[in-house]
């Protein structure tokens, strides 16, 4: 049997570069699959498709390349589908920063919680929805391993919504790991992120569950002697900067464990992180200007004839950065393997949150999916916050499938960044209205 992979969104320049080298580091276990390149952006997938065969001539040819503009094209008898899309996402992402900032809204980052994930997944949900159905009706045994944002929300509306097979995807787990590096200081960081994650990965094992980018460290160890470095972690955070992690290290005096995803990400669900972290929002300068810098990168390789940079490429590849692929292959061959984290419905792993919510927590890959690990009640402070969070995941699918604005009003009145009536129903018409184009649901 060839193995079909089908990857939508391809044109992006931070992931399908990223996709790809994963499936050319694993060109010797996966040789003879069929991997299909989609994007709606036909010049971008041009560019992509051409990377893609530069790759495929350093490996040696392991994988037949296709590359369409019309998913459904590619999607029938695929085994696999690997889809991160997203509309306009920088100038969309910039509005959703902006506009609840302008209502009196100190919130962190505007991607995943608070008004602007609410924006986010409104415009998203759709998006994976219809692709997602098309799965139904052209591959209905495939797995979805879903990589878009809101992650937690565009994986309940999977579930909610739908009976493909998921799996959603995010690397924030690999933070904590720094975090904790950072803090206990036992493996040297050169810079290279990828590479001092596999090595400190090597040295310190973490089990983390919750919610996406709000997972709690369980456990800490020593991964080659087994010692519990929990005590150490608490004794040098004690005496760490004032400004390291701040609001997750308030969590942990209060609710007793250490929040794996970073002040960042976990701020997104946390109504006074503005009091520990300055409203600056993402950087979208630099993630432009980088992503203008990765884009030629890409474009030099897909354009050049030097046998030289066929050579170098393949030297570039390296382990795996996105868990993706090595799923995909522990899928195929029955591995059990082990995974970090995997945000799938709950089913009783966090035996303190409702069965079907979306949780992160760590499972095992095998030929019959990705089966998470249960791992007990989590302290109560905080299953109740995800309890929360979970109910407003809940309005905002309801919102983003059914144009329901009612459901929207809701699920901001619920969210403790908000904090008038008046706020939440001037913020929500500004968004729908800044994002009607995006949001036919609406209209």
């Amino acid at each position: 049997m060839v193995t079909k992979i089908v990857i939508i969104g391809v044109g992006s320049v931070s992931f399908g570069p990223a996709i790809l080298g994963d499936l050319f580091a694993f060109a010797g276990d996966l040789r003879g699959s069929e991997i299909w390149l989609v994007d709606i952006n036909a010049e971008a997938l041009d560019v992509m498709a051409r990377y893609a065969d530069k790759l495929n001539a350093a490996f040696g040819q392991p994988f037949t390349l296709r590359a369409t503009t019309e998913r459904c094209e590619a999607l029938p008898g695929a085994h696999f589908v690997i889809v991160s899309v997203a509309v306009d996402r920088l100038a969309t992402w910039k509005l959703d920063w902006q506009i609840p900032l302008k209502h009196g809204v100190r919130h962190i980052l505007g991607e995943n919680g608070g008004p602007g994930g609410l924006s986010h997944a409104l415009r998203n949900i759709p998006l994976l929805l219809d692709i997602a159905r098309d799965v139904e009706r052209l591959a209905p045994r495939a797995m979805l391993l879903n990589f878009t944002n809101p992650m937690s929300r565009l994986c309940m509306a999977l579930d909610r919504y739908t009976r493909v097979r998921f799996v959603g995807l995010c690397h924030q787990i690999s933070e904590g790991y720094h975090i904790v590096n950072r803090t206990l200081g036992l493996v040297p960081e050169t810079g290279d992120w990828w590479a001092d994650t596999h090595a400190i990965q090597q040295r310190i094992h973490i089990t983390a569950a919750g919610l996406n980018h709000f997972t709690f460290i369980l456990d800490l160890r020593d991964a080659q002697t087994g010692e519990d470095l929990y005590p150490l972690l608490r004794e040098r955070l004690a005496k760490m900067p004032m400004d390291f992690e701040l609001m997750s290290r308030r969590l942990m005096d209060v609710f007793g464990l250490f929040c794996a995803a970073g002040d960042g990400h976990a701020g997104e669900y946390i109504g006074f992180a503005a009091e520990t972290m300055a409203l600056t929002g993402y950087d979208f300068h630099r993630y432009e200007k980088r992503g203008r810098e990765q884009w030629e990168r890409i474009r030099c390789i897909a354009n050049s004839t030097d046998p030289a940079d066929l050579i170098a490429l393949k030297a570039s590849v390296r382990p795996p950065g996105e868990r993706a692929v090595p799923i995909i292959n522990a899928m195929l061959r029955d591995l059990n393997q082990y995974e970090l984290s995997a945000n799938i419905r709950n089913d009783g792993c966090i035996s303190n949150l409702p069965d079907d919510a979306i949780v992160e927590v760590p499972a095992i890959v095998n030929a019959r999916g990705v089966h998470g690990i249960h791992v007990g009640p989590l302290p109560k402070g905080l299953a109740a916050i995800m309890r929360r969070e979970v109910e407003i995941q809940e309005l905002v699918v309801e919102a983003g499938v059914k144009g329901d604005r009612n459901a929207a009003l809701q699920a901001l009145l619920l969210d403790p960044h908000i904090h008038s009536y008046a706020q939440a129903t001037h913020l929500l018409d500004d968004l729908l209205k800044a994002h009607a184009k995006y949001l036919p649901q609406f209209a």
